[in-house]
């Protein structure tokens, strides 16, 4: 009987992890490095952006389009914009989600990648 049980159990888990969709990457990390000219003269690096993170929490609508513009390059953003509590800062005050006092948490992309989705981009030479 135990035997019965288990063979029915594993086979239950074989075909559900056969039924298991691919990771798909259109929400995937964001390079941006717009200003690295700037970021390079502070010592920081480029902004890796977790698009996929943010989203399986919240909804496009949080952010798009009352904070950022939902098109590729579109949106300008620096920390004196966050710090004020703009664009990132509008979540990232200590409240809703951390402080941005943490700068490797978003300045954690080594530089010299072209800007966009991660899976995109190329080394720049």
């Amino acid at each position: 009987m135990f035997s019965k049980v288990a063979m029915i159990l594993c086979l239950f888990a074989v075909l559900s992890l056969s039924n298991v969709i691919p990771v798909n990457a259109e929400y995937g990390d964001i390079i941006m490095n717009r200003s690295a000219p700037s970021m390079r003269k502070a010592g920081v690096k480029d902004v890796l952006f977790p698009h996929w993170f943010h989203r399986i929490r919240f909804k496009c609508k949080v952010c798009h389009e009352d904070i950022f513009i939902l098109k590729a390059g579109a949106n300008d953003i620096d920390m004196n914009m966050i710090m004020n509590g703009d664009k990132c800062g509008q979540c990232h005050n200590g409240i809703t989600a951390w402080e941005p006092l943490y700068c490797d948490r978003c300045h954690s992309q080594e530089a010299g990648w072209a800007p966009g989705a991660k899976q995109k981009s190329k080394k720049l030479k």
